[in-house]
């Protein structure tokens, strides 16, 4: 779960699509509508500036409060409801709470309606509108509404792209167009159905890198006031698609995020931070970040803790994952978070305390997330996975390879044979020694580890041909590189399949 932030699970745009006419909503009764007579504007003024800041900074309370008063003061000023809709999706997504998606989902027509009356000539006319589509379309996803979703974003896609020719300066455009752009051309194959429905959208990672970091470009230079998304955006796409950890970590960092002060800026940065190899930074910028009021209740802060923490092998992991699964209200990540305080038991030699979790891992929480189904696979395997190979694989994860490759050192007469103990351990030395530098040993690592796990259920020889390609990329071999990734995306493994072909397929968009 730790993969992604909660403001962009716009990257699920990747999945799915679907097509319909252009139309706009006429509204929805019983919702207030604004008078015609009224003027109907777009003005980023301080108040909705204000409004917007507290808004990304979790301080929900006082943006509602913010908002109220704004209506008040500027009746026919659109970006009231604009930002309105941005602080319902945002708590929904925060509190992970399906009721309150099925509750609101009529304000969100009924804010289109009042968007289509505006200012047509305004380059916030149709960007306003594409953008609350774009947002529920991440809510909708979540929860399954995939039609549904896939017709907001199609929708979204065509209003950037009018709003980009009637108005090729306005910056904006190139946020959100960006993110479309670089994920539209690299759907991954387990969504052939989709590919269909994106008829018209096209796109390249290459071309939406650019776009967002010419939008960065002029955030330097001119008020951009959309600049920490569109920063948070470039990163995590410079990361998942264009595998450059530290030109992801370099966008992120080198921005204005203000994590002691900013909640949701403290889960951003953890969150590339441990992804980066920078663990002991993220538990850092968890552990600085503030919490209680004035700020909404954000678990997720602790579940990422924990896992930090377990990366490092601490004693008291436990305590913050803990904390998670008793005061988060939602579902997703639930399994894993009980699946990771499981492993916490198991390198602790507590095998009891492994089966309590894993049992909790069967009925708690729900499975629509990978992590969360692969949880749930190991809890219904009921094999206790190998707590050496468990170990090194946490001391990894946190960007601590020589720790990890000390952990195996002088372990191979253990784990020869044909199970899966075995081809784990061939697949952490090639992780291992790859991100150690050691291209020799990897390669070999990785080979093994592909011809003796091809056909099985685990995800590790479709990792280690996804690898392989990168490690060939890296040395300038194309063509070889070319070959892994095809052989990734050829291997079809139960567990992280469409996120391992997704990063090959644009592994192969850039070595050809």
């Amino acid at each position: 779960m730790y993969k992604c932030t909660v403001v962009f699970l716009l990257l699920l745009f990747i999945f799915f699509a679907t097509s319909i006419s252009y139309g706009f909503p006429r509204g929805v009764a019983g919702e207030p509508a604004e008078p015609s007579s009224a003027v109907q504007d777009f003005d980023f003024s301080p108040p909705a500036r204000t409004a917007y800041q507290q808004i990304l900074g979790l301080r929900f309370t006082e943006a509602r409060a913010s908002l109220t008063e704004l209506q008040g003061r500027e009746p026919g000023n659109l970006i009231v409801p604009f930002l309105e809709n941005y602080l319902d999706v945002l708590q929904i997504l925060v509190d992970d709470d399906r009721a309150a998606y099925k509750r609101l989902e009529k304000r969100r027509n009924a804010r289109l309606a009042r968007m289509a009356r505006g200012d047509k000539r305004s380059p916030y006319f149709r960007y306003t509108q594409a953008e609350i589509r774009l947002q529920w379309a991440v809510l909708q996803i979540r929860y399954g509404d995939y039609l549904a979703g896939g017709a907001d974003i199609k929708q979204a896609y065509a209003l950037l792209e009018e709003n980009r020719r009637r108005h090729p300066g306005f910056v904006a455009n190139l946020k959100s167009l960006g993110i479309l752009h670089a994920l539209v051309g690299n759907i991954p194959n387990e969504y052939r159905w989709a590919v269909k429905t994106f008829a018209g959208m096209n796109g390249t990672v290459e071309q939406g890198l650019n776009e967002l970091k010419t939008a960065l470009v002029s955030a330097g230079q001119h008020d951009f006031i959309f600049e920490p998304e569109t920063r948070v955006a470039c990163a995590f796409l410079q990361l998942h698609l264009a595998n450059d950890k530290p030109g992801a970590w370099q966008i992120l960092a080198g921005g204005q995020l203000a994590p002691r002060d900013n909640p949701l800026a403290a889960f951003a940065l953890a969150n590339m931070a441990i992804r980066t190899g920078r663990n002991d930074d993220a538990i850092r910028l968890l552990e600085e970040c503030p919490r209680g009021a004035p700020f909404h209740p954000f678990p997720y802060l602790d579940y990422l803790l924990g896992i930090a923490k377990l990366h490092r092998l601490d004693a008291d992991a436990n305590v913050a994952l803990e904390t998670f699964v008793r005061d988060f209200r939602g579902a997703t990540g639930i399994k894993e978070a009980y699946q990771k305080l499981a492993w916490h038991a198991l390198i602790r030699d507590n095998p009891k305390g492994y089966q309590v979790c894993m049992n909790l891992v069967r009925t708690a929480g729900n499975n629509r997330s990978d992590p969360d189904k692969a949880a749930l696979r190991e809890a219904r395997s009921g094999e206790i996975p190998d707590p050496r190979l468990t170990r090194a694989r946490l001391l990894f994860d946190g960007g601590y390879y020589t720790r990890a490759r000390d952990m195996l050192r002088g372990a191979e007469a253990g784990y020869r044979g044909n199970g899966k103990s075995s081809l784990e351990y061939t697949y952490r030395q090639g992780r291992i020694y790859h991100e150690l530098g050691d291209t020799g040993p990897a390669i070999r690592f990785y080979k093994q580890t592909i011809e003796a796990g091809a056909r099985q259920p685990w995800y590790f020889a479709c990792n280690a041909a996804l690898q392989l390609g990168l490690l060939y990329e890296k040395m300038g071999n194309n063509r070889l590189a070319r070959t892994a990734f095809e052989r990734c995306m050829a291997i079809e493994p139960e567990e992280y399949a469409a996120s391992l072909h997704t990063r090959a397929k644009a592994g192969l968009a850039r070595v050809r």
